[in-house]
């Protein structure tokens, strides 16, 4: 028999109807997890478990907003349900509004936070309030960006709810430790995603300005993802992992 090193495992992951969610998605069902597969968009949310019960994979839909309170409740109360207990939670949904800072709204600034910030929070609580009743621990992931460390034009609201995301990874090793539960951020730079394949020159422009020569795929993201939220990563919590090629250690601006 196979070993699978996610076997018997249940995780939720948000934002993960196409791009770099759906492939953490493919990748934790190939290696046994039971998956809830979440997006804002039902269709799309749906069509991707579906290609991963396809594989073989032990996938469901959950579509919704990742940054409602009751609807957070709803998918780990559906882990439970559905399959007994909540093991990891990889909080990947976000979005990006464009803006120059000195005309950015508070329309803007406000769902930008809500969604990238609000909605890992509160899924991170109630998914931690979970692991500590079940006693053996859980392992937490947020989906941050290298643009929380490094300077982007037009990003300025974007960027502080990234870099948000690496400090409460930080935090919640104070609060979470004591319960067995890991958090842990990813920050993935360039990527190759349906998103940025609609420009025609990203993995042109992305591959001159990365040291490695190319922008990453959401296969180098999920395998990150992966270890970090697995057992050989036990003793690994509060830490963020940048996927960028090398391009931070340089910088060169693709503006």
């Amino acid at each position: 028999m196979n070993y699978k090193s996610f076997d018997k495992k249940v995780a939720i992951v948000t934002g993960a109807g196409q791009g770099i969610g759906f492939e953490i998605c493919r990748q934790l069902a190939k290696e046994g997890a039971a998956v809830i597969l979440n997006d804002l968009d039902a269709d799309l949310s749906e069509s991707a478990a579906k290609k991963i019960r396809a594989e073989d994979g032990n996938c469901i839909s959950l579509a919704g907003d990742s940054c409602d309170l009751d609807f957070i409740q709803s998918m780990v109360d559906l882990a439970v349900r559905q399959f007994g207990k909540l093991d990891i939670v990889i909080a990947n949904a976000g979005i990006t509004l464009f803006g120059d800072f000195l005309t950015y709204s508070p329309e803007a600034f406000n769902r930008v936070l809500n969604v990238n910030m609000g909605g890992t929070f509160f899924l991170t609580q109630a998914a931690a309030k979970q692991m500590k009743q079940q006693a053996d621990g859980g392992s937490i992931l947020f989906t941050s960006s290298i643009t929380g460390r490094q300077a982007h034009k037009d990003l300025a609201a974007y960027a502080m709810t990234k870099a948000a995301l690496d400090m409460l990874a930080r935090n919640l090793v104070i609060e979470l430790s004591a319960y067995k539960i890991k958090v842990n951020t990813i920050a993935p730079g360039a990527t190759i995603t349906e998103r940025t394949t609609n420009d025609p020159d990203y993995e042109t422009v992305w591959s001159k300005l990365t040291p490695m020569g190319r922008p990453g795929t959401t296969t180098d993201v999920a395998n990150a993802a992966l270890f970090l939220v697995s057992d050989k990563a036990k003793q690994i919590t509060g830490q963020c992992l940048v996927i960028d090629g090398g391009w931070s250690c340089i910088s060169p601006s693709p503006f």
